[in-house]
């Protein structure tokens, strides 16, 4: 019998109507969602979820202020208690200041240095001889053992070892070698994957995040389905095509979406969940993708689509208001919520809940998990593939606090000199208001009906009338108020310069120069820059340790995993150089220069030879801004005309004297003669 809802074609097949289609999936997903691992997990995310929110509601707090105090608005409370008296509302954007300079000031250290990178990658000091090199050394001993004993002079075995240990030298320097070229190709990769996935983009970001809040997060390597254009020639020309790619991406987190465990310091502690808002059509997306239950996305579709699912996870308005998102108030139906969980759970509680006993071995042992939630849906749950257990989140703060999550900000350092600069302005404002004129008192007694006193101006007349007492005082006197304004803005300037010394920025970094004193010279000046710079290092130094190795360890990780091709993996060694190149930024140029003029003579040139001094060459060449291979010429090359030379026996050019004196021959390099000197 058809089913309810079916209908029989020619008693051969039958057709399903989209209705019954939809109805009955959603049956489907009910029961699978019923089983015991979704409904455990679900609970046990749910409760996550609410003890993670109650811990960050004092951080939340804080970062709300931080907001405010950037885009210079007063606390709610703060601005009803100033409008109740009738004062000034000014508002001194002393913390924007701050948080622009940081976060310019690390857009200056670690993206916008040209060719440079603030990171590289080097081979291990000592790489892994691979197994077919093993083999190589371990069957050429042999043959040399078998040669001796056929001859009848058997080698001793302390030769024996000498012969091995120097096959194994050798094999070692050809691996280095290659190491070195491996790996300029897998450093070419990995930064054209940075910028292809957006990294860029949101390491400005996280920027503006570090100056503002607590903390700032980058996640990633984010693994997404991208359509992508490619063109191809047909039989009519060229023809634009889209395919679909697998790509990995970087986001940057906002700090109010993340919540982490109460007790955790990194994100790889306790359970921690991300807020994600998806649109219909990113969620329809996730069909079909690897680790998704699509029964159950269509059933948060269906049970959306009917009005369900509108703030479940009861969102605050007071923060998407402040973070300049209030239009998700107007349509809340727009977006669902979904909450991101990753946390450490005991196998004994994933076998109670129904998952297979091939993927949980061991009862007692911990397993990190990954599951997304929308409402009571499990729309995901997945053991996290990660072998050592590690999330794709990175988080660092202005000032890191032991033993927290969240550290300081700029503008948490500000906030009581922001509080005391706004006081010192109000009341100079209203001071400066009080104090502009002349105050007024009237004897009204002494006033004609309909006299009107609010209005002054020059050369107006008063009518009065006499007094009835018979008094000898006039009905109109004036008297001037005094003005603080020097007082005030000494208490602006003294809390204005705290602020210096609280954030570690002091306004000369921005451009503003120092008053005075050591600050008036040159030399000073620098002297001034450098002390002001620890701060800043330290920032720099916590980015590299907390964001910049871990991520891009992470990405090596990932093409070591997935990559096709064998070129882009190997014993590898992540730098994360921001801080060292932020140090040597000035004089790297000036001491390369200053190489290559003390090395411009006959013995050091024996010593280096033609290729190290096309090296360095192509170094100094790097950070001038030009296409270095059409000035300098590539190693091969260089070996080429160095053969040619003495294949014609022709004697290598020789440099500069360091007297000063030119000589017969021009740069080796570049094979330039010069015309013999006529002294």
């Amino acid at each position: 019998m058809p089913s309810q809802g079916a209908m029989s074609l020619g008693g051969i097949m039958q057709a399903e109507s989209a209705a019954s289609l939809i109805a009955r999936q959603k049956i489907d997903a009910d029961r699978a969602n019923q089983q015991p691992v979704m409904r455990g997990l679900a609970a046990h995310i749910r409760a996550a979820w609410d003890d993670n929110v109650s811990a960050k509601d004092d951080v939340e707090q804080r970062m709300l202020k931080s907001m405010r105090q950037r885009k210079g608005e007063y606390e709610p409370d703060k601005l009803m208690s100033i409008r109740s008296t009738g004062g000034s509302e000014i508002y001194m954007m002393l913390t924007a200041a701050k948080c622009r300079a940081v976060s310019s000031w690390l857009r200056d250290v670690l993206v916008a240095r040209g060719t440079e990178k603030p990171w590289s990658i080097t081979p291990t000091p000592v790489p892994d001889l691979p197994p077919d090199m093993m083999q190589k050394i371990s069957t050429a001993a042999d043959e040399v053992m078998m040669m001796a004993q056929m001859s009848g002079n058997p080698i001793p075995p302390a030769a024996m070892q000498e012969l091995v240990d120097e096959q194994r030298k050798e094999m070692l320097a050809k691996l280095k070698e290659e190491a070195v070229e491996r790996t300029d190709a897998i450093e070419r990769r990995m930064e054209d994957q940075l910028i292809e996935g957006g990294f860029l983009r949101a390491l400005s970001q996280f920027f503006d995040d570090i100056a503002t809040f607590p903390a700032a997060i980058l996640k990633g390597p984010i693994i997404r389905k991208r359509a992508k254009l490619t063109w191809v020639q047909g039989a009519e020309g060229w023809e634009a095509q889209t395919q679909e790619v697998i790509v990995p991406e970087w986001d940057r987190v906002d700090p109010f979406r993340l919540y982490p465990s109460p007790q955790a310091e990194t994100p790889d502690d306790g359970d921690l969940l991300e807020l994600h808002s998806l649109s219909r059509s990113d969620l329809h997306a996730m069909v079909g993708v690897d680790g998704y239950d699509e029964r159950a996305i269509r059933a948060v579709l269906d049970e959306h689509s009917r009005g369900g699912l509108v703030e479940w996870t009861a969102a605050r308005s007071d923060i998407e208001g402040v973070s300049g998102k209030s239009g998700l108030d107007d349509n809340p139906g727009k977006l669902i919520d979904a909450l991101q969980y990753w946390g450490s759970v005991q196998g004994k509680m994933l076998l109670e809940w129904g998952m297979d006993e091939a993927e949980v071995t061991d009862p007692l042992a911990e397993y990190e998990v990954e599951a997304w939630l929308i409402g009571s849906w499990v729309i995901k749950a997945i053991i996290n593939p990660d072998p050592l257990g590690r999330r794709p989140y990175y988080k660092t703060s202005y000032e890191e606090l032991p033993g927290s999550f969240w550290g300081n900000s700029p503008a948490d350092l500000v906030r009581d000199s922001q509080d005391m600069c706004n006081a010192a302005a109000r009341a100079l404002a209203n001071n400066m208001g009080i104090a502009s004129g002349p105050q007024v008192y009237v004897n009204v007694d002494r006033l004609p009906p309909g006299e009107d006193i609010t209005n002054l101006y020059p050369w107006k007349i008063h009518q009065v009338i006499s007094d009835p007492a018979g008094g000898a005082s006039p009905p109109i006197g004036f008297f001037q108020p005094n003005s603080n304004a020097q007082e005030l803005m000494g208490i602006y300037e003294k809390f204005s310069v705290l602020a210096d010394e609280y954030t570690g920025i002091p306004r000369y970094m921005t451009g503003s120069a120092p008053t005075g004193g050591v600050g008036r010279t040159a030399s000073g000046m620098s002297m001034l820059m450098d002390h002001a710079g620890k701060v800043l290092k330290q920032v720099v130094a916590n980015i590299d340790g907390f964001v910049m190795t871990p991520l891009l360890e992470r990405l090596h990780y990932y093409n070591m995993r997935y990559a096709k091709t064998d070129d882009l993996k190997g014993d590898v060694r992540i730098v994360a150089r921001g801080m060292n190149s932020m140090m040597i930024k000035e004089s790297a140029q000036v001491r390369r220069d200053e190489f290559l003029r003390s090395t411009a003579n006959e013995f050091d040139m024996q010593i280096i030879g033609m290729e190290g001094r096309a090296e360095i060459l192509r170094e100094s060449a790097k950070t001038l801004d030009m296409n270095v291979d059409k000035v300098v010429p590539d190693p091969d090359t260089v070996k080429m005309r160095q053969q040619a030379m003495m294949m014609q026996g022709a004697q290598p050019a020789q440099p500069e004297k360091p007297d000063g004196h030119a000589l017969q021959t021009g740069d080796p390099v570049t094979n330039n003669r010069k015309p013999p000197s006529n002294t």
